[in-house]
């Protein structure tokens, strides 16, 4: 099996056009939905085991929580006109810190869905001069569009998604 990139390492090709800015978005719109689908029926041992200092499927889950706030705070910035966007979190703290483990796998997807709703609905309100607006990136260390950031977002949904997999895998599930 190939192995997946870790995320600090990825470089990306932020150079689609415009029009797959619709594509893009049913993409973000359909990660809860693709979550569940991993889950559904898994017992809580599954769901709450960590692999070594590896989170857990929830502990991913709740990861996916925490970023939405990042990518609302970043739309945040290029509504306001800034030239470079927030930088993340690096440490992952929040996500440390919230015992995601703790939580009822149903209430912890509804946090998710709840939240990409407005992601997605905050996204929708674009028009292509709002899409193509763009911020410096700091980690990357390159301007970014709204739409590159919607594929970034995809990406790191789908990096979260791959792992959830792998531990899948690991229990053998």
């Amino acid at each position: 099996m190939v192995q997946r990139a870790a995320w600090l390492e990825r470089r990306f090709s932020l150079d689609l056009p415009i029009s797959m800015f619709p594509n893009v978005l049913e993409r973000l719109r359909g990660t809860p939905a693709r979550v569940a689908d991993r889950i559904r029926g898994l017992p809580d041992d599954v769901l709450r085991k960590r692999s070594g200092e590896s989170w857990s499927i929830l502990e991913n889950i709740g990861h996916l929580v925490q970023a939405e706030s990042l990518w609302l705070l970043r739309l945040d910035d290029y509504d306001a006109g800034l030239e470079a966007l927030r930088p993340a979190d690096m440490t992952n703290r929040a996500t440390e810190e919230s015992k995601y483990n703790e939580a009822e796998p149903d209430a912890l997807l509804e946090t998710f869905r709840q939240a990409r709703r407005g992601l997605v609905g905050r996204l929708e309100a674009l028009d292509e001069q709002g899409a193509a607006r763009s911020a410096h990136h700091p980690r990357l260390n390159r301007p970014m569009r709204v739409l590159d950031l919607m594929v970034f977002a995809a990406e790191h949904d789908d990096h979260h998604l791959v792992r959830i997999t792998e531990l899948l895998r690991q229990a053998g599930a």
